[in-house]
């Protein structure tokens, strides 16, 4: 009996997803910690009852409206995503700005909204729902920051179909700010 060298097989051919898989685990941090904070918010507007918000007027034009432009957002973005994956760089820079410009309405909303309910850090409220508003407002942040980066970086020629994996990383972690945002959206300004 020949002693014979155990091999193993070649890897297979194929791209390694560090990014997407980082990205995924990221976002899934930052909505544990979302969802946390909601959690509060909602056990102590339960405990509040009728004194919850009572002194404030919260409008829902502004909160309907950003989760009008985030649900059309997700539309861009994953154009973004379909246009780099088959070389359409003109779409794909055309979606992504438009995935910017949708972002910075969505801020542009929440902003108004806070100086029209005019919560204050006095009041039993305040600092949880500043710490559930400005906590995801801090996602969509750093979203944005994601798309510009991509957005740069496939301006430079460094994504492609053969590659895009950043693009794609930055719709898993946009699309968790959206998903988010619903979450906010129904808990603090639909159930008041």
């Amino acid at each position: 009996m020949a002693d014979t060298a155990l091999t193993l097989p070649a890897a297979p051919a194929g791209r390694r997803r560090e990014l997407l898989f980082g990205t995924a685990f990221a976002a899934a941090g930052v909505v544990m910690v979302l969802l946390t904070l909601i959690g509060a918010y909602s056990a102590e507007r339960i405990a509040g009852g009728a004194e919850w918000l009572a002194a404030n007027a919260i409008p829902l034009t502004q909160p309907n409206m950003a989760m009008v432009a985030l649900a059309l957002s997700v539309v861009t973005i994953q154009w973004a995503v379909y246009s780099i994956e088959n070389d359409d760089r003109p779409n794909t820079y055309l979606a992504l700005g438009a995935t910017l410009v949708l972002g910075a309405a969505f801020m542009a909303e929440s902003s108004f909204l806070w100086t029209t309910a005019a919560v204050t850090l006095d009041q039993p409220e305040g600092p949880l729902f500043y710490a559930v508003t400005v906590g995801h407002m801090a996602m969509a942040v750093a979203a944005m920051i994601f798309v510009v980066v991509v957005a740069f970086r496939a301006l430079g020629g460094q994504y492609s179909s053969r590659n895009p994996d950043g693009i794609a990383a930055a719709a898993v972690f946009w699309d968790a700010m959206v998903v988010v945002f619903a979450v906010v959206w129904i808990a603090v300004y639909i159930m008041k």
